[in-house]
């Protein structure tokens, strides 16, 4: 008869560093997936085309590239706990400035918050992942991970739509007064009052997340080092990295945060190309997230007690394709469901994707750690692929055009590395509950 485990994955630590670490990734979901609506909301606001809006992601997974070497070696320098403080304090300043140049109306000016937020989420992602992940015995290290992981789409599915409901209520009514009033007094007071909408809660989540800095600061958490990690890391696997297997390895994260971007950024989008109003695109992603927040729970249920990481990865990426494959031969609304469906689908890639590239990057754990949240930045990449693809391919071939191929190589990289290792599968130290 099957037993579930009785151990706790809190540790030596306790719980206490548990809740604080989670109430972190939960304002990571929060500010990452506020994107899918905000896209929507640059468009009416600043009147831009697809390609102008989608800017949003471009600025802020960029970020993931430009930052975490740098951050790597800030939080080698500072430690863990304090780059959590450092990471919260530029998140906070790049909140700030978003919310002030929205309310400004200088699109550029809103674009730059947004990669300051990036930067100070590419050292919270350097530093708060093996730091929970050390928090513990390293057995226990995927349930903590689960729990952050579960706080963390959980604030995806909130953001976008507290964001709908707060700030565009009636965008759809705005968009249209704004189309049909003439260019002069009246149209600029209409675009004032819209944008005037974002100013109070980004100001407001810019004070909470100077909170969280402060909480974290004046809390008891460990203090846990970098150097930690490594000799963990040197442990489970001792070996250095073949450049081949973690370079194609981190490619395969780069194409699937695009993927994961696509299906919770761009499907609203998606939607208003097959007939929907702005009123109803503006919950999609939420409804792309509610989706992978039902996937991670059925992995955690599943994984690894019926499959192994690895093959519920396969799984994964073989239900990635069957669904975009149905979003093709569909029609009505039927395609957008499917494409929220991808939510699913992707839940429980990174989970199991992360790990093994970590595992095959052996004693180059820490550098290994910094070049998978670098490939964060195809989330930057294929939304804004994908909108240069629309004019010529219309919203579903362009769409699947890229998240087609991108689950096959996943899954062929994952085929590889189990027949490399088959008998003999590495260990890695560092995981991640996902961007």
């Amino acid at each position: 008869m099957f037993r579930l485990p009785i151990a706790s994955p809190a540790g030596q630590h306790g719980w206490r560093p548990i809740f604080i670490m989670a109430a972190l990734f939960f304002s990571i979901g929060f500010v990452t997936w506020l994107n899918g609506p905000l896209i929507t909301f640059v468009q009416v606001a600043f009147n831009l085309s697809d390609v102008a809006s989608f800017l949003v992601p471009v600025c802020f997974y960029l970020a993931y590239f430009i930052f975490p070497l740098p951050a790597t070696l800030l939080s080698r320098r500072i430690g863990l706990r304090r780059g959590l403080i450092v990471a919260l304090v530029i998140m906070a300043a790049g909140t700030a400035l978003f919310g002030e140049c929205v309310n400004a109306r200088l699109y550029a000016g809103a674009l730059s918050g947004l990669t300051v937020i990036g930067a100070g989420l590419s050292l919270l992602q350097i530093t708060i992942n093996p730091y929970v992940s050390l928090l513990g015995d390293h057995d226990r290290a995927a349930q903590r991970i689960a729990i952050m992981g579960v706080a963390n789409k959980f604030a995806g599915i909130l953001a976008p739509m507290l964001f709908a409901v707060i700030v565009m209520p009636h965008v759809g009514e705005v968009a249209a007064s704004i189309r049909d009033a003439p260019p002069g007094p009246e149209r600029e007071a209409i675009l004032t009052r819209f944008t005037h909408a974002v100013h109070a809660p980004y100001a407001m989540m810019a004070l909470l997340l100077l909170v969280f800095a402060v909480l974290v600061a004046r809390s008891a958490l460990p203090d846990i080092s970098l150097e930690s990690a490594a000799s963990t890391s040197s442990a489970a696997a001792p070996r250095r990295a073949h450049p081949l297997w973690l370079g194609t390895g981190v490619l395969a994260m780069f194409l699937y945060v695009g993927v994961e971007v696509l299906a919770g950024d761009a499907i609203g989008l998606y939607g208003r190309s097959l007939g929907l109003s702005l009123d109803v695109t503006k919950y999609l992603t939420a409804l792309t997230l509610a989706s992978m927040m039902a996937g991670y729970i059925v992995g955690m249920i599943v994984v690894p007690r019926f499959f192994t990481q690895e093959r519920y990865l396969l799984l994964s990426c073989t239900a990635g394709i069957a669904i975009c494959l149905l979003a093709m031969i569909t029609s009505g609304t039927t395609p957008v469901l499917c494409v929220a469906l991808l939510g699913f689908a992707n839940a429980m890639i990174l989970p199991a994707l992360f790990p093994v590239v970590l595992a095959e990057a052996g004693t180059d754990g820490a550098r290994a750690t910094a070049l998978l949240v670098m490939a964060f930045s195809g989330g930057a990449v294929l939304p804004q692929l994908f909108v240069h693809l629309v004019p010529a391919l219309g919203t579903k071939a362009a769409f699947m055009s890229l998240a087609i191929p991108s689950y096959i190589f996943i899954a062929a990289w994952m085929l590889l590395i189990c027949f490399r290792t088959a008998g003999h599968p590495p260990k890695a130290a560092i995981v991640t509950a996902g961007d």
